[in-house]
């Protein structure tokens, strides 16, 4: 059957093969455009015949929701990346950083204001999120150089918990004066509050890099190091905080695996992009294809922290910016080709994380706050002010480079999106005032830390123009 078909096919000429195929072609698009819904109606009617009472009201009314989930989230999707690119537009124009207007944009979006994100966008907003953080810290990686890392030295290391814990002692000493929460209420806090935003962080300092400024003393890359680890150190803290509120006490094994878990988080990086290199070598693969490899096993690493949990401390961001770091060491050109693919799927990913991050704050928690929360978050800042300084005490950094540090360390968002109303869920008291707080956070240190370091650098670093 199949020769005859070659045959005919063969006795036509070029113009009429080329016209069949495309016919052909569009006619196989409809099959597979169309497949989802000939599956669904032959399963209904499978339905039907096997239950008499298939045909209900409940019934058709779910089958229609289910089938218009896909609708629903990807004109949401569409909402975000078109108000959320218009607005960051609108920002850069005034001067301001983009993410405030995309800030901006999950505000007008989210359920405070307009409303018009579905509750099953929303419900997978925290893996959008997370692909997003994905993207950038891969594409961090594939930019670091082990020795800049190794230049940084001491204060790397400092600023991976040395900043979070001033800001924790911070928040112990302010809150219970400013708004009226005890000594533990206060520490959940300040573990929420104290974690910096990688997806702030992370892009500035990669530009930073790109153009020179700071790199001959490794500036940018001894702050985007501290700031991914940071995280790990600050939700351990959370974890114990909270287990502590609930009725149990403080975990000093749980604080003990934080180093634990940067040293396999780091090594099971390393060694994947070290393999990585060497398959890459070996077997010829698309730049396309590398990108699609490199995000499959950046999420598994993350899948591989949630499975690892109460066994092996384990931080699977962590490992994904190890992947990236390896693959450079070992494979450099591809991994600067993978740089700009990476970039190109930032511009993307930027303005989802931010919308999204923005449709996740409640305005009315902002505004019943007041200004004693704001004075608690701009107080809690200075403490990690101090903390950053004593970081690079000693250092060779000048003046103004340990002022850039300081600034560079201000901006929050992401982590307090995620745990702020981690409390309120899990029926503590403190709940509603964490959440307040966490939220003010994020509308005062995110544009405020951005601006500061978009506005600054250029005056406070200097640039290697070689």
């Amino acid at each position: 059957m199949k020769n005859k078909w070659e045959e005919s096919l063969a006795a036509l000429s070029v113009g009429q093969q080329f016209a069949y195929k495309v016919k052909d072609d569009a006619r196989k698009d409809k099959i597979r455009r169309y497949a989802p819904l000939i599956l669904l109606v032959i399963m209904t009617m499978i339905g039907a015949v096997s239950q008499k009472d298939f045909f209900t009201w409940g019934n058709v009314v779910n089958i229609m929701y289910q089938m218009s989930i896909p609708l629903v989230i990807s004109v949401g999707l569409t909402y975000v990346l078109l108000l959320g690119m218009a607005l960051g537009a609108m920002a850069s124009r005034l001067r301001l950083p983009s993410l405030v207007g995309m800030l901006l944009a999950g505000i007008l979006l989210g359920p405070c204001v307009l409303n018009l994100l579905s509750p099953s966008l929303l419900g997978i907003s925290a893996d959008l999120r997370q692909l997003a953080l994905v993207i950038i810290l891969t594409r961090a990686g594939l930019s670091l150089e082990l020795e800049d890392l190794r230049r940084a030295g001491r204060p790397a290391v400092l600023l991976c918990f040395v900043p979070a814990s001033f800001e924790v002692l911070g928040m112990v000493l302010l809150a219970p004066r400013l708004l009226g929460v005890d000594v533990l209420d206060a520490a959940i806090m300040g573990a929420v509050v104290g974690a910096v935003s990688p997806a702030v962080i992370v892009p500035r300092m990669l530009r930073l890099m790109e153009e020179g400024y700071g790199a001959d003393k490794g500036i940018p890359q001894m702050i985007l190091a501290g700031a991914s680890v940071d995280d790990v150190f600050v939700i351990v803290l959370f974890t114990s905080f909270t287990g502590m509120a609930q009725g149990g006490s403080f975990s000093p094994a749980a604080l003990a695996g934080v180093p634990v878990s940067i040293v396999l988080g780091g090594a099971a990086g390393l060694g994947l992009g070290y393999v990585l290199a060497k398959c890459f070598t070996r077997f010829h693969l698309r730049d396309s294809a590398k990108v699609v490899v490199l995000l499959a096993l950046a999420f598994l690493l993350v899948a591989l922290e949630d499975a690892a949990e109460g066994v092996v401390p384990f931080s699977g961001l962590l490992a994904v910016l190890g992947t990236g770091l390896g693959l450079r060491r070992w494979r450099r050109p591809a991994a600067e080709r993978l740089t700009a693919k990476f970039g190109k799927l930032w511009v993307a990913a930027e303005v989802m994380l931010f919308v999204l991050v923005g449709a996740e704050v409640d305005i009315g928690y902002a505004a019943a706050a007041g200004l004693a929360a704001v004075a608690t978050v701009l107080g809690v800042l200075c403490f990690r002010a101090v903390g950053v300084l004593l970081c690079v005490a000693g250092s060779r950094l000048s003046g103004r480079e340990r002022l850039f540090a300081v600034l560079a360390y201000l901006p929050k968002a992401t982590v307090q999106a995620a745990i702020g109303g981690v409390p309120l869920a899990m029926g503590l008291a403190c709940g509603q005032v964490v959440l307040t707080v966490a939220v003010v956070a994020i509308l005062v240190t995110a544009p405020l830390g951005a601006l500061a370091i978009d506005l600054s650098f250029r005056r406070l670093l200097r640039r290697d123009r070689g």
